[in-house]
């Protein structure tokens, strides 16, 4: 295929011998096992279908379906029984007939569709999907290694196909060396690089279907490692790279797992898909604010669930999703063709989707706002009975967060030890050989950590080199750093004439142990604190221990981070700390102290960004926003509403102006006729704002920027005008169609780290700019004299002004005094 720039060669490689016949035996075990279709073009030609063929029966393990309206019942079968009243959901679909003995039948009618026991279904997983954003590399002594990727557990696959993207060092290609792949220890073909042009070639490979399973790991090895290794002082040279583009393309099958809530949450999201979930929710035209709070618990509930993968609520209004979904609502109420079943309070169902029966509808039911909260908690907060497809939900007690007691957020009251934060896996602090990847240890932290300059964090950590004799113990090193920052290079010995001395006499002189002072402003909302041994051979050094796995070198799970000696404390509005971590509506995780607003009549678009920030919000701090209130519009009596005496989060599209100019009044911002603008500062304003040192403000540059940009999405923050004490973020856009965006913006670790102040606008064009354009207002909670440490610093002028005057008081004083007392002495003489 050629290109403008640089030519992409796309090349068919060769698998290895016997695949077609492997094709051939994992078709016919699917066949035998799942009754599912699977042909390829090569072994067989597809024999002629008969349209009107019926499907063959559903395999025994196959859970019950349905039967379909055109499906019409043997002679033999028994009569159905009625469900009890209220049990089924409704649909305005009158039931047809098939039968011949129809009096009423019209033979002009076409039949209703077959819908299969299994729904088609394909996608394509990229490396960047799998978690390499920069591709896999393999060079030097690591000419091995492998990727993970995982599939979800009701899908089966029938066709799989691999592309292939390689970038290949020029030296390598000189050389006689293959690329060996294989799929979960079994081999899928060798390609040799020295047929390569290294000009992004692409080379295509189809992976016999019965290989896939739910977990999988792709490996690459590069043979004639053995000879590139002994080249210590050029291993560089030799490298391939796996580019991110490089993808599996997937066929199968979606299987019908029956209706079953103890399946939640499968099959509204797999754990083991590693694409984004789009998580379709529904509403019916009559919805109200405790509906979308129902689905603001579910949504950040399974945002928690999703963790590093991505999660989207789509939202549809008064009509049923093609496939799996969502519904909240009071019964009685119609989705579409659809009326919630009656109930006599909260309640939880599973049905089939009526447009196909392979996907489920998820009902969550409430005959009042309190009653939907109850049947959303009691979704998200266990496990749901197995073998049930409804279950009646009494009341239950919502227990409340404290301020910080998230999960994920890492404790601030003592010293949080490294195999606390590796979790379940203490083999994650361990490195096997010489040539493997650094090790990871991620934490998140509360934003608002606050320590005064000169106070540092300190990071003990304890360490193991290996204590092989090949080992140049000089020359290595224990490299750490955070967040993609360097901290510092340890060594494997202790550093000193003595130390050295001692060392050579044979005593033991190895530094195992290190305290690091980290400097609080490298600590974020997400942080990555790595490791990594690199360990230099003597040029002694055998070959068959430099490529050998039994080598460990450790990081001690004692090892700790102690941010014990930091506060809470910060100045909102800051729009950093919510795109990091939800802050300050996450300061209590299940967001008591939140007020989600939306329009008066929302539209879907606004719905599926609330849900999105929701969802987020679960993600950042492992808690379901189990209190989280909603209300639709501003009335203008919110002074004497207590649900206004919160943080608010508000969605809105400028075209609302009514509301918008509501929300906004007393704030740094206008809305007029669609089209968002910054205030003008009054001369007072200017005059405190430079009092106060804030002298950084970009009302100005902020409004230009603004009158001349079309189409944009973006945040606003200001002081909540209802309660000092809290604050507002606006999630905005032109329209709906902007407002969608920000979900994938907020995927971007550029934009995520260029958002602050307290006006974010995003672009197609131009990526984000942002501005300071209010004023800040501290908040939080430290030592009284470090509070008056911190507004002296913070309020240079007004300091400067009080000297001045204390000074001139004084100066004043001790004039008038000593006047005085020159007075009386003269009159003495």
């Amino acid at each position: 295929m050629n290109r403008p720039r640089k030519q992409t060669v796309k090349r068919r490689l060769s698998a290895v011998p016997g695949a077609s016949l492997l094709r051939k035996i994992s078709a016919g075990v699917l066949l035998t096992f799942s009754s599912l279709p699977f042909t390829h073009a090569e072994d067989a030609a597809a024999p002629a279908v008969d349209p009107a063929t019926s499907l063959p029966a559903a395999p025994s393990w196959l859970p019950p379906v349905t039967p379909m309206p055109d499906e019409s019942a043997p002679a033999s079968a028994a009569p159905a029984t009625a469900a009890p009243a209220g049990d089924t959901p409704q649909t305005d679909t009158t039931p047809l007939n098939t039968s011949s003995s129809a009096p009423d039948a019209d033979p002009s009618a076409a039949p209703a569709p077959v819908i299969p026991l299994v729904q088609p279904v394909t996608s394509t997983i990229t490396v960047a999907e799998m978690g390499q954003t920069n591709g896999l590399t393999l060079s030097g002594g690591q000419l091995q290694s492998g990727i993970i990727f995982t599939l979800p557990a009701d899908e089966v696959v029938t066709n799989a196909h691999l592309s292939l993207a390689l970038k290949i060092s020029p030296a390598l290609i000189a050389r006689d060396t293959t690329l060996e792949l294989m799929l979960n220890g079994q081999p899928l073909g060798n390609l040799p690089l020295n047929q390569s042009s290294n000009g992004g070639d692409v080379y295509d490979l189809d992976i016999p279907s019965a290989m896939v399973v739910s977990n999988n790991n792709l490996s690459f090895r590069v043979h004639d490692s053995n000879t590139m290794t002994c080249e210590k002082d050029q291993s560089d040279k030799y490298w391939v790279t796996i580019l991110p583009t490089t993808s599996i393309g997937l066929e199968g099958q979606q299987l019908n797992i029956g209706r079953n809530l103890g399946n939640f949450p499968r099959p509204f999201f797999d754990g083991l898909q590693m694409q984004e979930s789009k998580i379709t929710m529904g509403f019916s035209a009559a919805m109200k604010p405790g509906d979308v709070s129902a689905a603001a618990m579910v949504s950040s509930y399974l945002g928690m669930l999703s963790d590093y993968r991505s999660v989207d609520f789509p939202v549809i209004l008064n009509d049923l999703p093609d496939q799996n979904g969502i519904l909240f609502g009071k019964p009685g109420d119609k989705i579409g063709s659809l009326t919630l079943p009656a109930s006599n309070g909260a309640s939880i169902q599973i049905i089939d989707n009526p447009i196909n029966p392979v996907y489920k509808l998820l009902l969550v039911l409430g005959n009042d706002d309190n009653e939907l909260r109850q049947a959303a908690y009691r979704l998200i907060s266990g496990g749901m009975p197995n073998n049930a497809e409804r279950l009646d939900v009494t009341q239950q007690t919502i227990p409340s967060s404290k301020p910080y007691d998230a999960p994920r957020w890492i404790d601030t009251s003592r010293p949080v030890t490294l195999g606390e934060l590796a979790g379940k896996d203490p083999d994650s602090l361990i490195s096997n050989g010489i040539y493997h990847d650094g090790i990871q240890v991620a934490f998140r932290a509360a934003p608002d950590l606050f320590m005064w300059d000169g106070h540092n964090i300190p990071v003990r950590i304890d360490y193991r080199f290996p204590t092989e004799n090949w080992i140049d113990e000089d020359s290595s090193r224990l490299n750490v750093s955070i967040n993609s920052n360097f901290l510092r290079s340890l060594t494997v010995n202790k550093v000193g004439l003595v130390e050295n001395i001692w060392r050579r006499l044979g005593g033991d002189s190895r530094q195992e142990r290190y305290t690091l002072q980290l400097a609080p402003y490298l600590i974020y909302g997400d942080n990555q604190l790595q490791f990594y041994f690199d360990i230099r051979p003597k040029k002694d050094a055998p070959c068959s221990i430099l490529t050998s796995d039994n080598i460990k070198s450790r990081i001690d799970p004692k090892s700790f981070i102690d941010l014990s000696g930091s506060y809470h404390f910060a100045q909102l509005p800051n729009l950093s700390y919510f795109v990091g971590a939800s802050y300050p509506y996450s300061k209590l995780a299940d967001f008591t102290d939140t007020l989600m607003l939306l329009p008066e009549v929302p539209s879907a678009g606004e719905i599926h960004t609330l849900l999105n920030l929701a969802a987020r919000a679960g993600k950042a701090t492992g808690v379901p926003v189990n209190h989280v209130q909603v209300a639709f519009g501003l009335k203008g009596d919110e002074r004497n509403n207590a649900l206004f005496d919160r943080d608010i989060l508000a969605v809105t599209t400028l075209g609302d102006t009514p509301f918008n100019q509501q929300l906004l009044a007393d704030s740094p911002f206008s809305v007029n006729a669609g089209s968002m603008g910054v205030k003008t500062p009054t001369q007072v304003q200017r005059i405190v704002a430079w009092l106060t040192g804030d002298w950084y403000r970009q009302p100005v540059d902020a409004d230009r920027y603004l009158s001349s940009t079309g189409a944009w999405r973006g945040f606003v923050s200001y002081r909540s005008r209802w309660s000092n004490d809290h604050v507002v973020v606006v999630a905005t856009g032109t329209d709906d169609q902007q407002l969608l965006k920000i979900h994938n913006d907020l995927k971007s670790p550029k934009i995520n780290a260029n958002v602050r102040g307290d006006l974010a606008i995003i672009t197609d064009e131009n990526g984000i700019r942002s501005f300071s354009v209010g004023q800040q207002f501290p908040t939080g909670q430290m030592p009284w004299y470090m509070m008056v440490l911190w507004y002296a610093s913070t309020h240079i002028v007004i300091l400067s002004l009080i000297a001045t005057l204390v000074s001139l008081l004084i100066g004043l004083s001790l004039f008038v005094v000593l006047r005085r007392h020159a007075a009386k002495r003269l009159g003495q003489k």
